[in-house]
């Protein structure tokens, strides 16, 4: 009797162990995948308190690396092209372009660097960085959930995060006035990494 609840002790003790092992967060670094295009930053604006505005950067590119066994010590990186910035209407995009809002030719690039990371859940973070935006860099917050992990069907081992902010647009010196419903924007950030 003795050796047969030891055995099936064992047995639990040695699937709980592969249980936990399966869901185990694989470390490593993970390069956005831009080729594949698995990756988006998009964008939520009021107009005029009506209706919502939606568009999203085309370029950018980023890493992550992930601590497993100490997660406060990952990582995130990212570059965005501002210049790609794309609402799907050419006029209002060549006006976001302009010095009355992103001033492209100025400030071609936005950047995010996490600072700190703060684990909420068992998928989901809170990522603490500094972001560039308009020549101005301020502190962020992202609320992060990871999506899924595992292999690929070319042999390779991916990652994807999903986070999102909301910012004010003066907080940037981004200071035209669209009225009081459009003084903030949200950010919603999809990426799919590929472990180097």
């Amino acid at each position: 009797m003795m050796v047969s609840l030891m055995k099936k002790a064992g047995l639990a003790t040695a699937a709980l162990m592969l249980s936990t092992l399966a869901f185990a967060e694989p470390g490593g670094t993970y390069q956005f995948d831009k080729k594949g295009a698995h990756q988006f930053v998009m964008f939520k604006i009021s107009h005029l308190g009506y209706s919502w505005l939606y568009g999203r950067f085309n370029d950018f590119n980023g890493t992550f690396t992930v601590d497993a066994d100490n997660p406060e010590k990952s990582s995130v990186q990212a570059t965005i092209q501002t210049a790609s910035v794309d609402s799907n209407h050419a006029e209002r995009d060549k006006h976001l372009r302009g010095d009355d809002f992103l001033d492209v030719d100025k400030y071609p690039t936005a950047t995010f660097q996490s600072t700190s990371i703060e684990k909420t859940g068992d998928k989901t973070a809170k990522i603490t960085g500094d972001f560039t935006l308009h020549g101005v860099t301020k502190p962020v917050t992202l609320d992060a959930k990871l999506i899924g992990y595992g292999d690929d069907p070319w042999g390779g081992y991916r990652m994807g995060l999903e986070a999102s902010t909301t910012l004010k647009l003066a907080d940037f010196g981004i200071t035209k006035n669209l009225g009081p419903a459009s003084e903030s924007v949200e950010i919603i950030i999809s990426v799919e990494g590929i472990k180097k």
